[in-house]
Parts: C-alpha cells; structure tokens; sequence
C-alpha cells in the first residue's frame, strides 16, 4: 500500500487519523497540531480540489447528478448538497465517486511529506469510511450534540432542522470515541482544549523518539 512505502521511506513517521463530527473542532485542533510541527493532510479541502473543472471526478459527478448541479464551470455544493443530504442512495454514490480520489491524492501528499514525523490525516468520515485501521493513532474530537447545533446555526446559518440532518448524516459520539485512541473534549474553553492537545503532542513526540 502506498502509505506503507512512505513509511519505509521515514522510519520515524507516525500517521495519525483525526476525525470529529461536523462542527466539533477538528479544523482549530488541526490548527494546533501543524503549530507545533505536524503536517496536515485535510481531506474536505482534497474533496474541493479533486472536483475542480476538468477533473475526472466533477465529470462523473455531473454524468450521476446532471448538469443541474453546474454553475460557470464550478461544483454548485450547495445544490449538490440539497440533493445528497435528502437521499442517502445519492449520498452513497456521491461518496464512491469522491472518495477514492480524495485518498489517491492524500496519498500523494503524504509521499511529498519528506521528512515529516508526525502526519495528521484530518478525515471527518473516518469511521463511516472504515479507515481507522490505516493510522498508528485514531484522534476524536469530541463536542456536545446541542454545541454542534448551535455552532452550525451561527457558522452556516442552517436552521435547526438543517443543523440536526447534517449531525445525523454522520456517525454517532460514541462510533467516533469507540475506535479512538484518544479522545479531546472540546465543550469547554479553548485553554482546556490546548491542554490536552499539548498532552496529545507530547505523546506523538514520545512515539517518534522510541522508533
């Protein structure tokens, strides 16, 4: 497996899988880790690049979904959105098309590492993609349900109702935290938070020195 090759190339790589439902924190923990040295490899900003114009993936998207989910040349996300968000058959084939690529082209970055120690792989469908086994640490970041809601309300302005579908779209806490190594709580202030990613730090460090 392509992974595998990186890591024979850097024997002092530790992969790490973070993931977190929607509105949990992940982005600002992200944030955190590639201040004190990781590499991030983000998967929602791959899935943007991977269906720029001309790409294969933005070309099967509009061959499944039509036209319609067009404008100027761009991915209207937003209608695709409307329409994968009320059709889990349409999610999962949206899914089968964006996927593979989003990982060929995590892949490719993470060979393009060099010498990185430490490679964060910020994956928000971690668990429902099955991918937890492929990481040397799994990272959950975990949020309460009503601070989900209101974060997506003020962040997106969805509605209530549109905040709770997308909650629902994914897996649950406790999916997430039952295949985590570590899990970092973020209901409470941003200090609180950057304590235990200051622990999380100093264990992946640990991890680095003993290989």
């Amino acid at each position: 497996m392509e992974p595998d090759r990186a890591r024979a190339r850097n024997k002092k790589l530790v992969r790490v899988g973070l993931t977190g439902g929607i509105a949990s924190g992940k982005s600002l923990v992200a944030a955190e880790l590639a201040a004190r040295g990781a590499t991030i490899i983000d998967a929602d900003v791959l899935a943007r690049e991977v269906v720029e114009p001309g790409t294969p993936a933005l070309a099967a998207i509009i061959e499944r979904f039509g036209a319609d989910v067009v404008q100027d040349g761009q991915l209207d996300r937003a209608r695709l959105a409307q329409i994968v968000f009320a059709d889990p058959l349409a999610r999962s084939d949206l899914e089968r098309i964006v996927h593979p690529a989003v990982r060929a082209r995590a892949a490719e970055l993470e060979r393009a590492a060099g010498d990185a120690a430490v490679v964060v792989h910020v994956i928000p469908l971690l668990v429902e993609t099955g991918q937890q086994e492929k990481f040397d640490l799994v990272v959950t970041v975990d949020a309460d349900h009503e601070i989900q809601v209101q974060r997506l309300m003020a962040r997106n302005g969805f509605t209530r109702a549109e905040a709770e579908a997308r909650i629902a779209a994914q897996a649950s806490r406790e999916e997430r935290t039952l295949v985590a190594d570590v899990v970092l709580d973020n209901t409470g202030s941003v200090t609180q938070l950057r304590e235990q990613i200051d622990a999380l730090w100093a264990e992946l460090s640990s991890t680095v020195a003993r290989q």
